[in-house]
């Protein structure tokens, strides 16, 4: 079956936790009553934006707000939520987490960002994670990222061996390299032939550059945001893939006995 997508490019205020959990549910809603998706995505850090220097006051505490929330919408909404990223306090240290809830609240993925951008010094404010991402949507396979962990191919190849038909990209990625981002969403869409959910920030207050996506495994768009706050929705069908992984069969003229990374 078909899986119909939003992506919320949302627009956030830097260290407002209050505003931003309730624009956050009000973009979910108006999402799921506009576009009737079965999915709807959030950017990178959407509770804090990327990110205020005291962490302390305004990080969740082991996700617990979050889930509260968030549990409780995508059950009452009947819809999938992948939450983006939020940053979160947990055994003594600040991660950026990301967490996934399906259609009856449950939290079925649990994903703290592997590669911290160290020229912004992400790494001086949060732990990084230790693990790869890999859940079930609808019967479909998915895996996740956060932002930098794209410039990283080996982390979403290594998903991808595992089986994955849909990845979900949540970030905030500035304005000034908009154009890697969309090289690079595309490139691990075409490369590992699986649809890619992009879903960037637009927030104004650290000039992030939006620009979210749905790509098919050729490449090509479904849906493309601009720079400011919206929502995008596409569908993704899935029947393509088989039909692309056999006619381009990359997964099988692998040669890994060379590759030494």
């Amino acid at each position: 079956m078909p899986m119909k997508i939003s992506c919320v490019q949302m627009d956030m205020r830097l260290g407002d936790v209050e505003y931003n959990f309730a624009h956050a549910q009000d973009l979910v809603r108006l999402a799921v009553d506009r576009d009737g998706p079965d999915v709807v995505v959030l950017p990178e850090t959407w509770n804090t934006g990327f990110f205020p220097k005291d962490l302390d006051p305004c990080a969740d505490r082991d996700g617990e707000r979050t889930k509260l929330v968030f549990s409780s919408l995508a059950r009452e909404l009947g819809v999938n939520i992948v939450c983006g990223s939020v940053a979160n306090r947990k055994g003594g240290g600040y991660y950026n987490t990301a967490y996934v809830f399906d259609r009856t609240g449950a939290v079925v993925a649990e994903y703290d960002k592997t590669h911290l951008f160290t020229p912004s010094g992400e790494h001086q404010s949060f732990r990084p994670g230790s693990h790869t991402c890999r859940f079930t949507l609808e019967g479909r396979s998915c895996g996740l990222i956060i932002c930098y962990d794209i410039r990283f191919p080996e982390l979403t190849r290594t998903i991808t061996l595992e089986g994955v038909d849909l990845l979900f990209v949540v970030a905030q990625w500035p304005a000034k390299r908009a154009m890697h981002l969309e090289t690079l969403s595309r490139a691990r869409a075409i490369e590992n032939q699986m649809f890619l959910a992009l879903c960037n920030s637009a927030a104004s207050d650290t000039a992030c550059g939006g620009g979210s996506a749905v790509i098919d495994p050729w490449g090509q768009d479904l849906a493309r945001a601009g720079t400011g706050e919206e929502i995008i929705s596409a569908q993704a069908d899935f029947s393509v893939i088989q039909g692309i992984r056999d006619s381009i069969n990359v997964f099988h003229d692998r040669r890994p006995e060379l590759y030494h990374v």
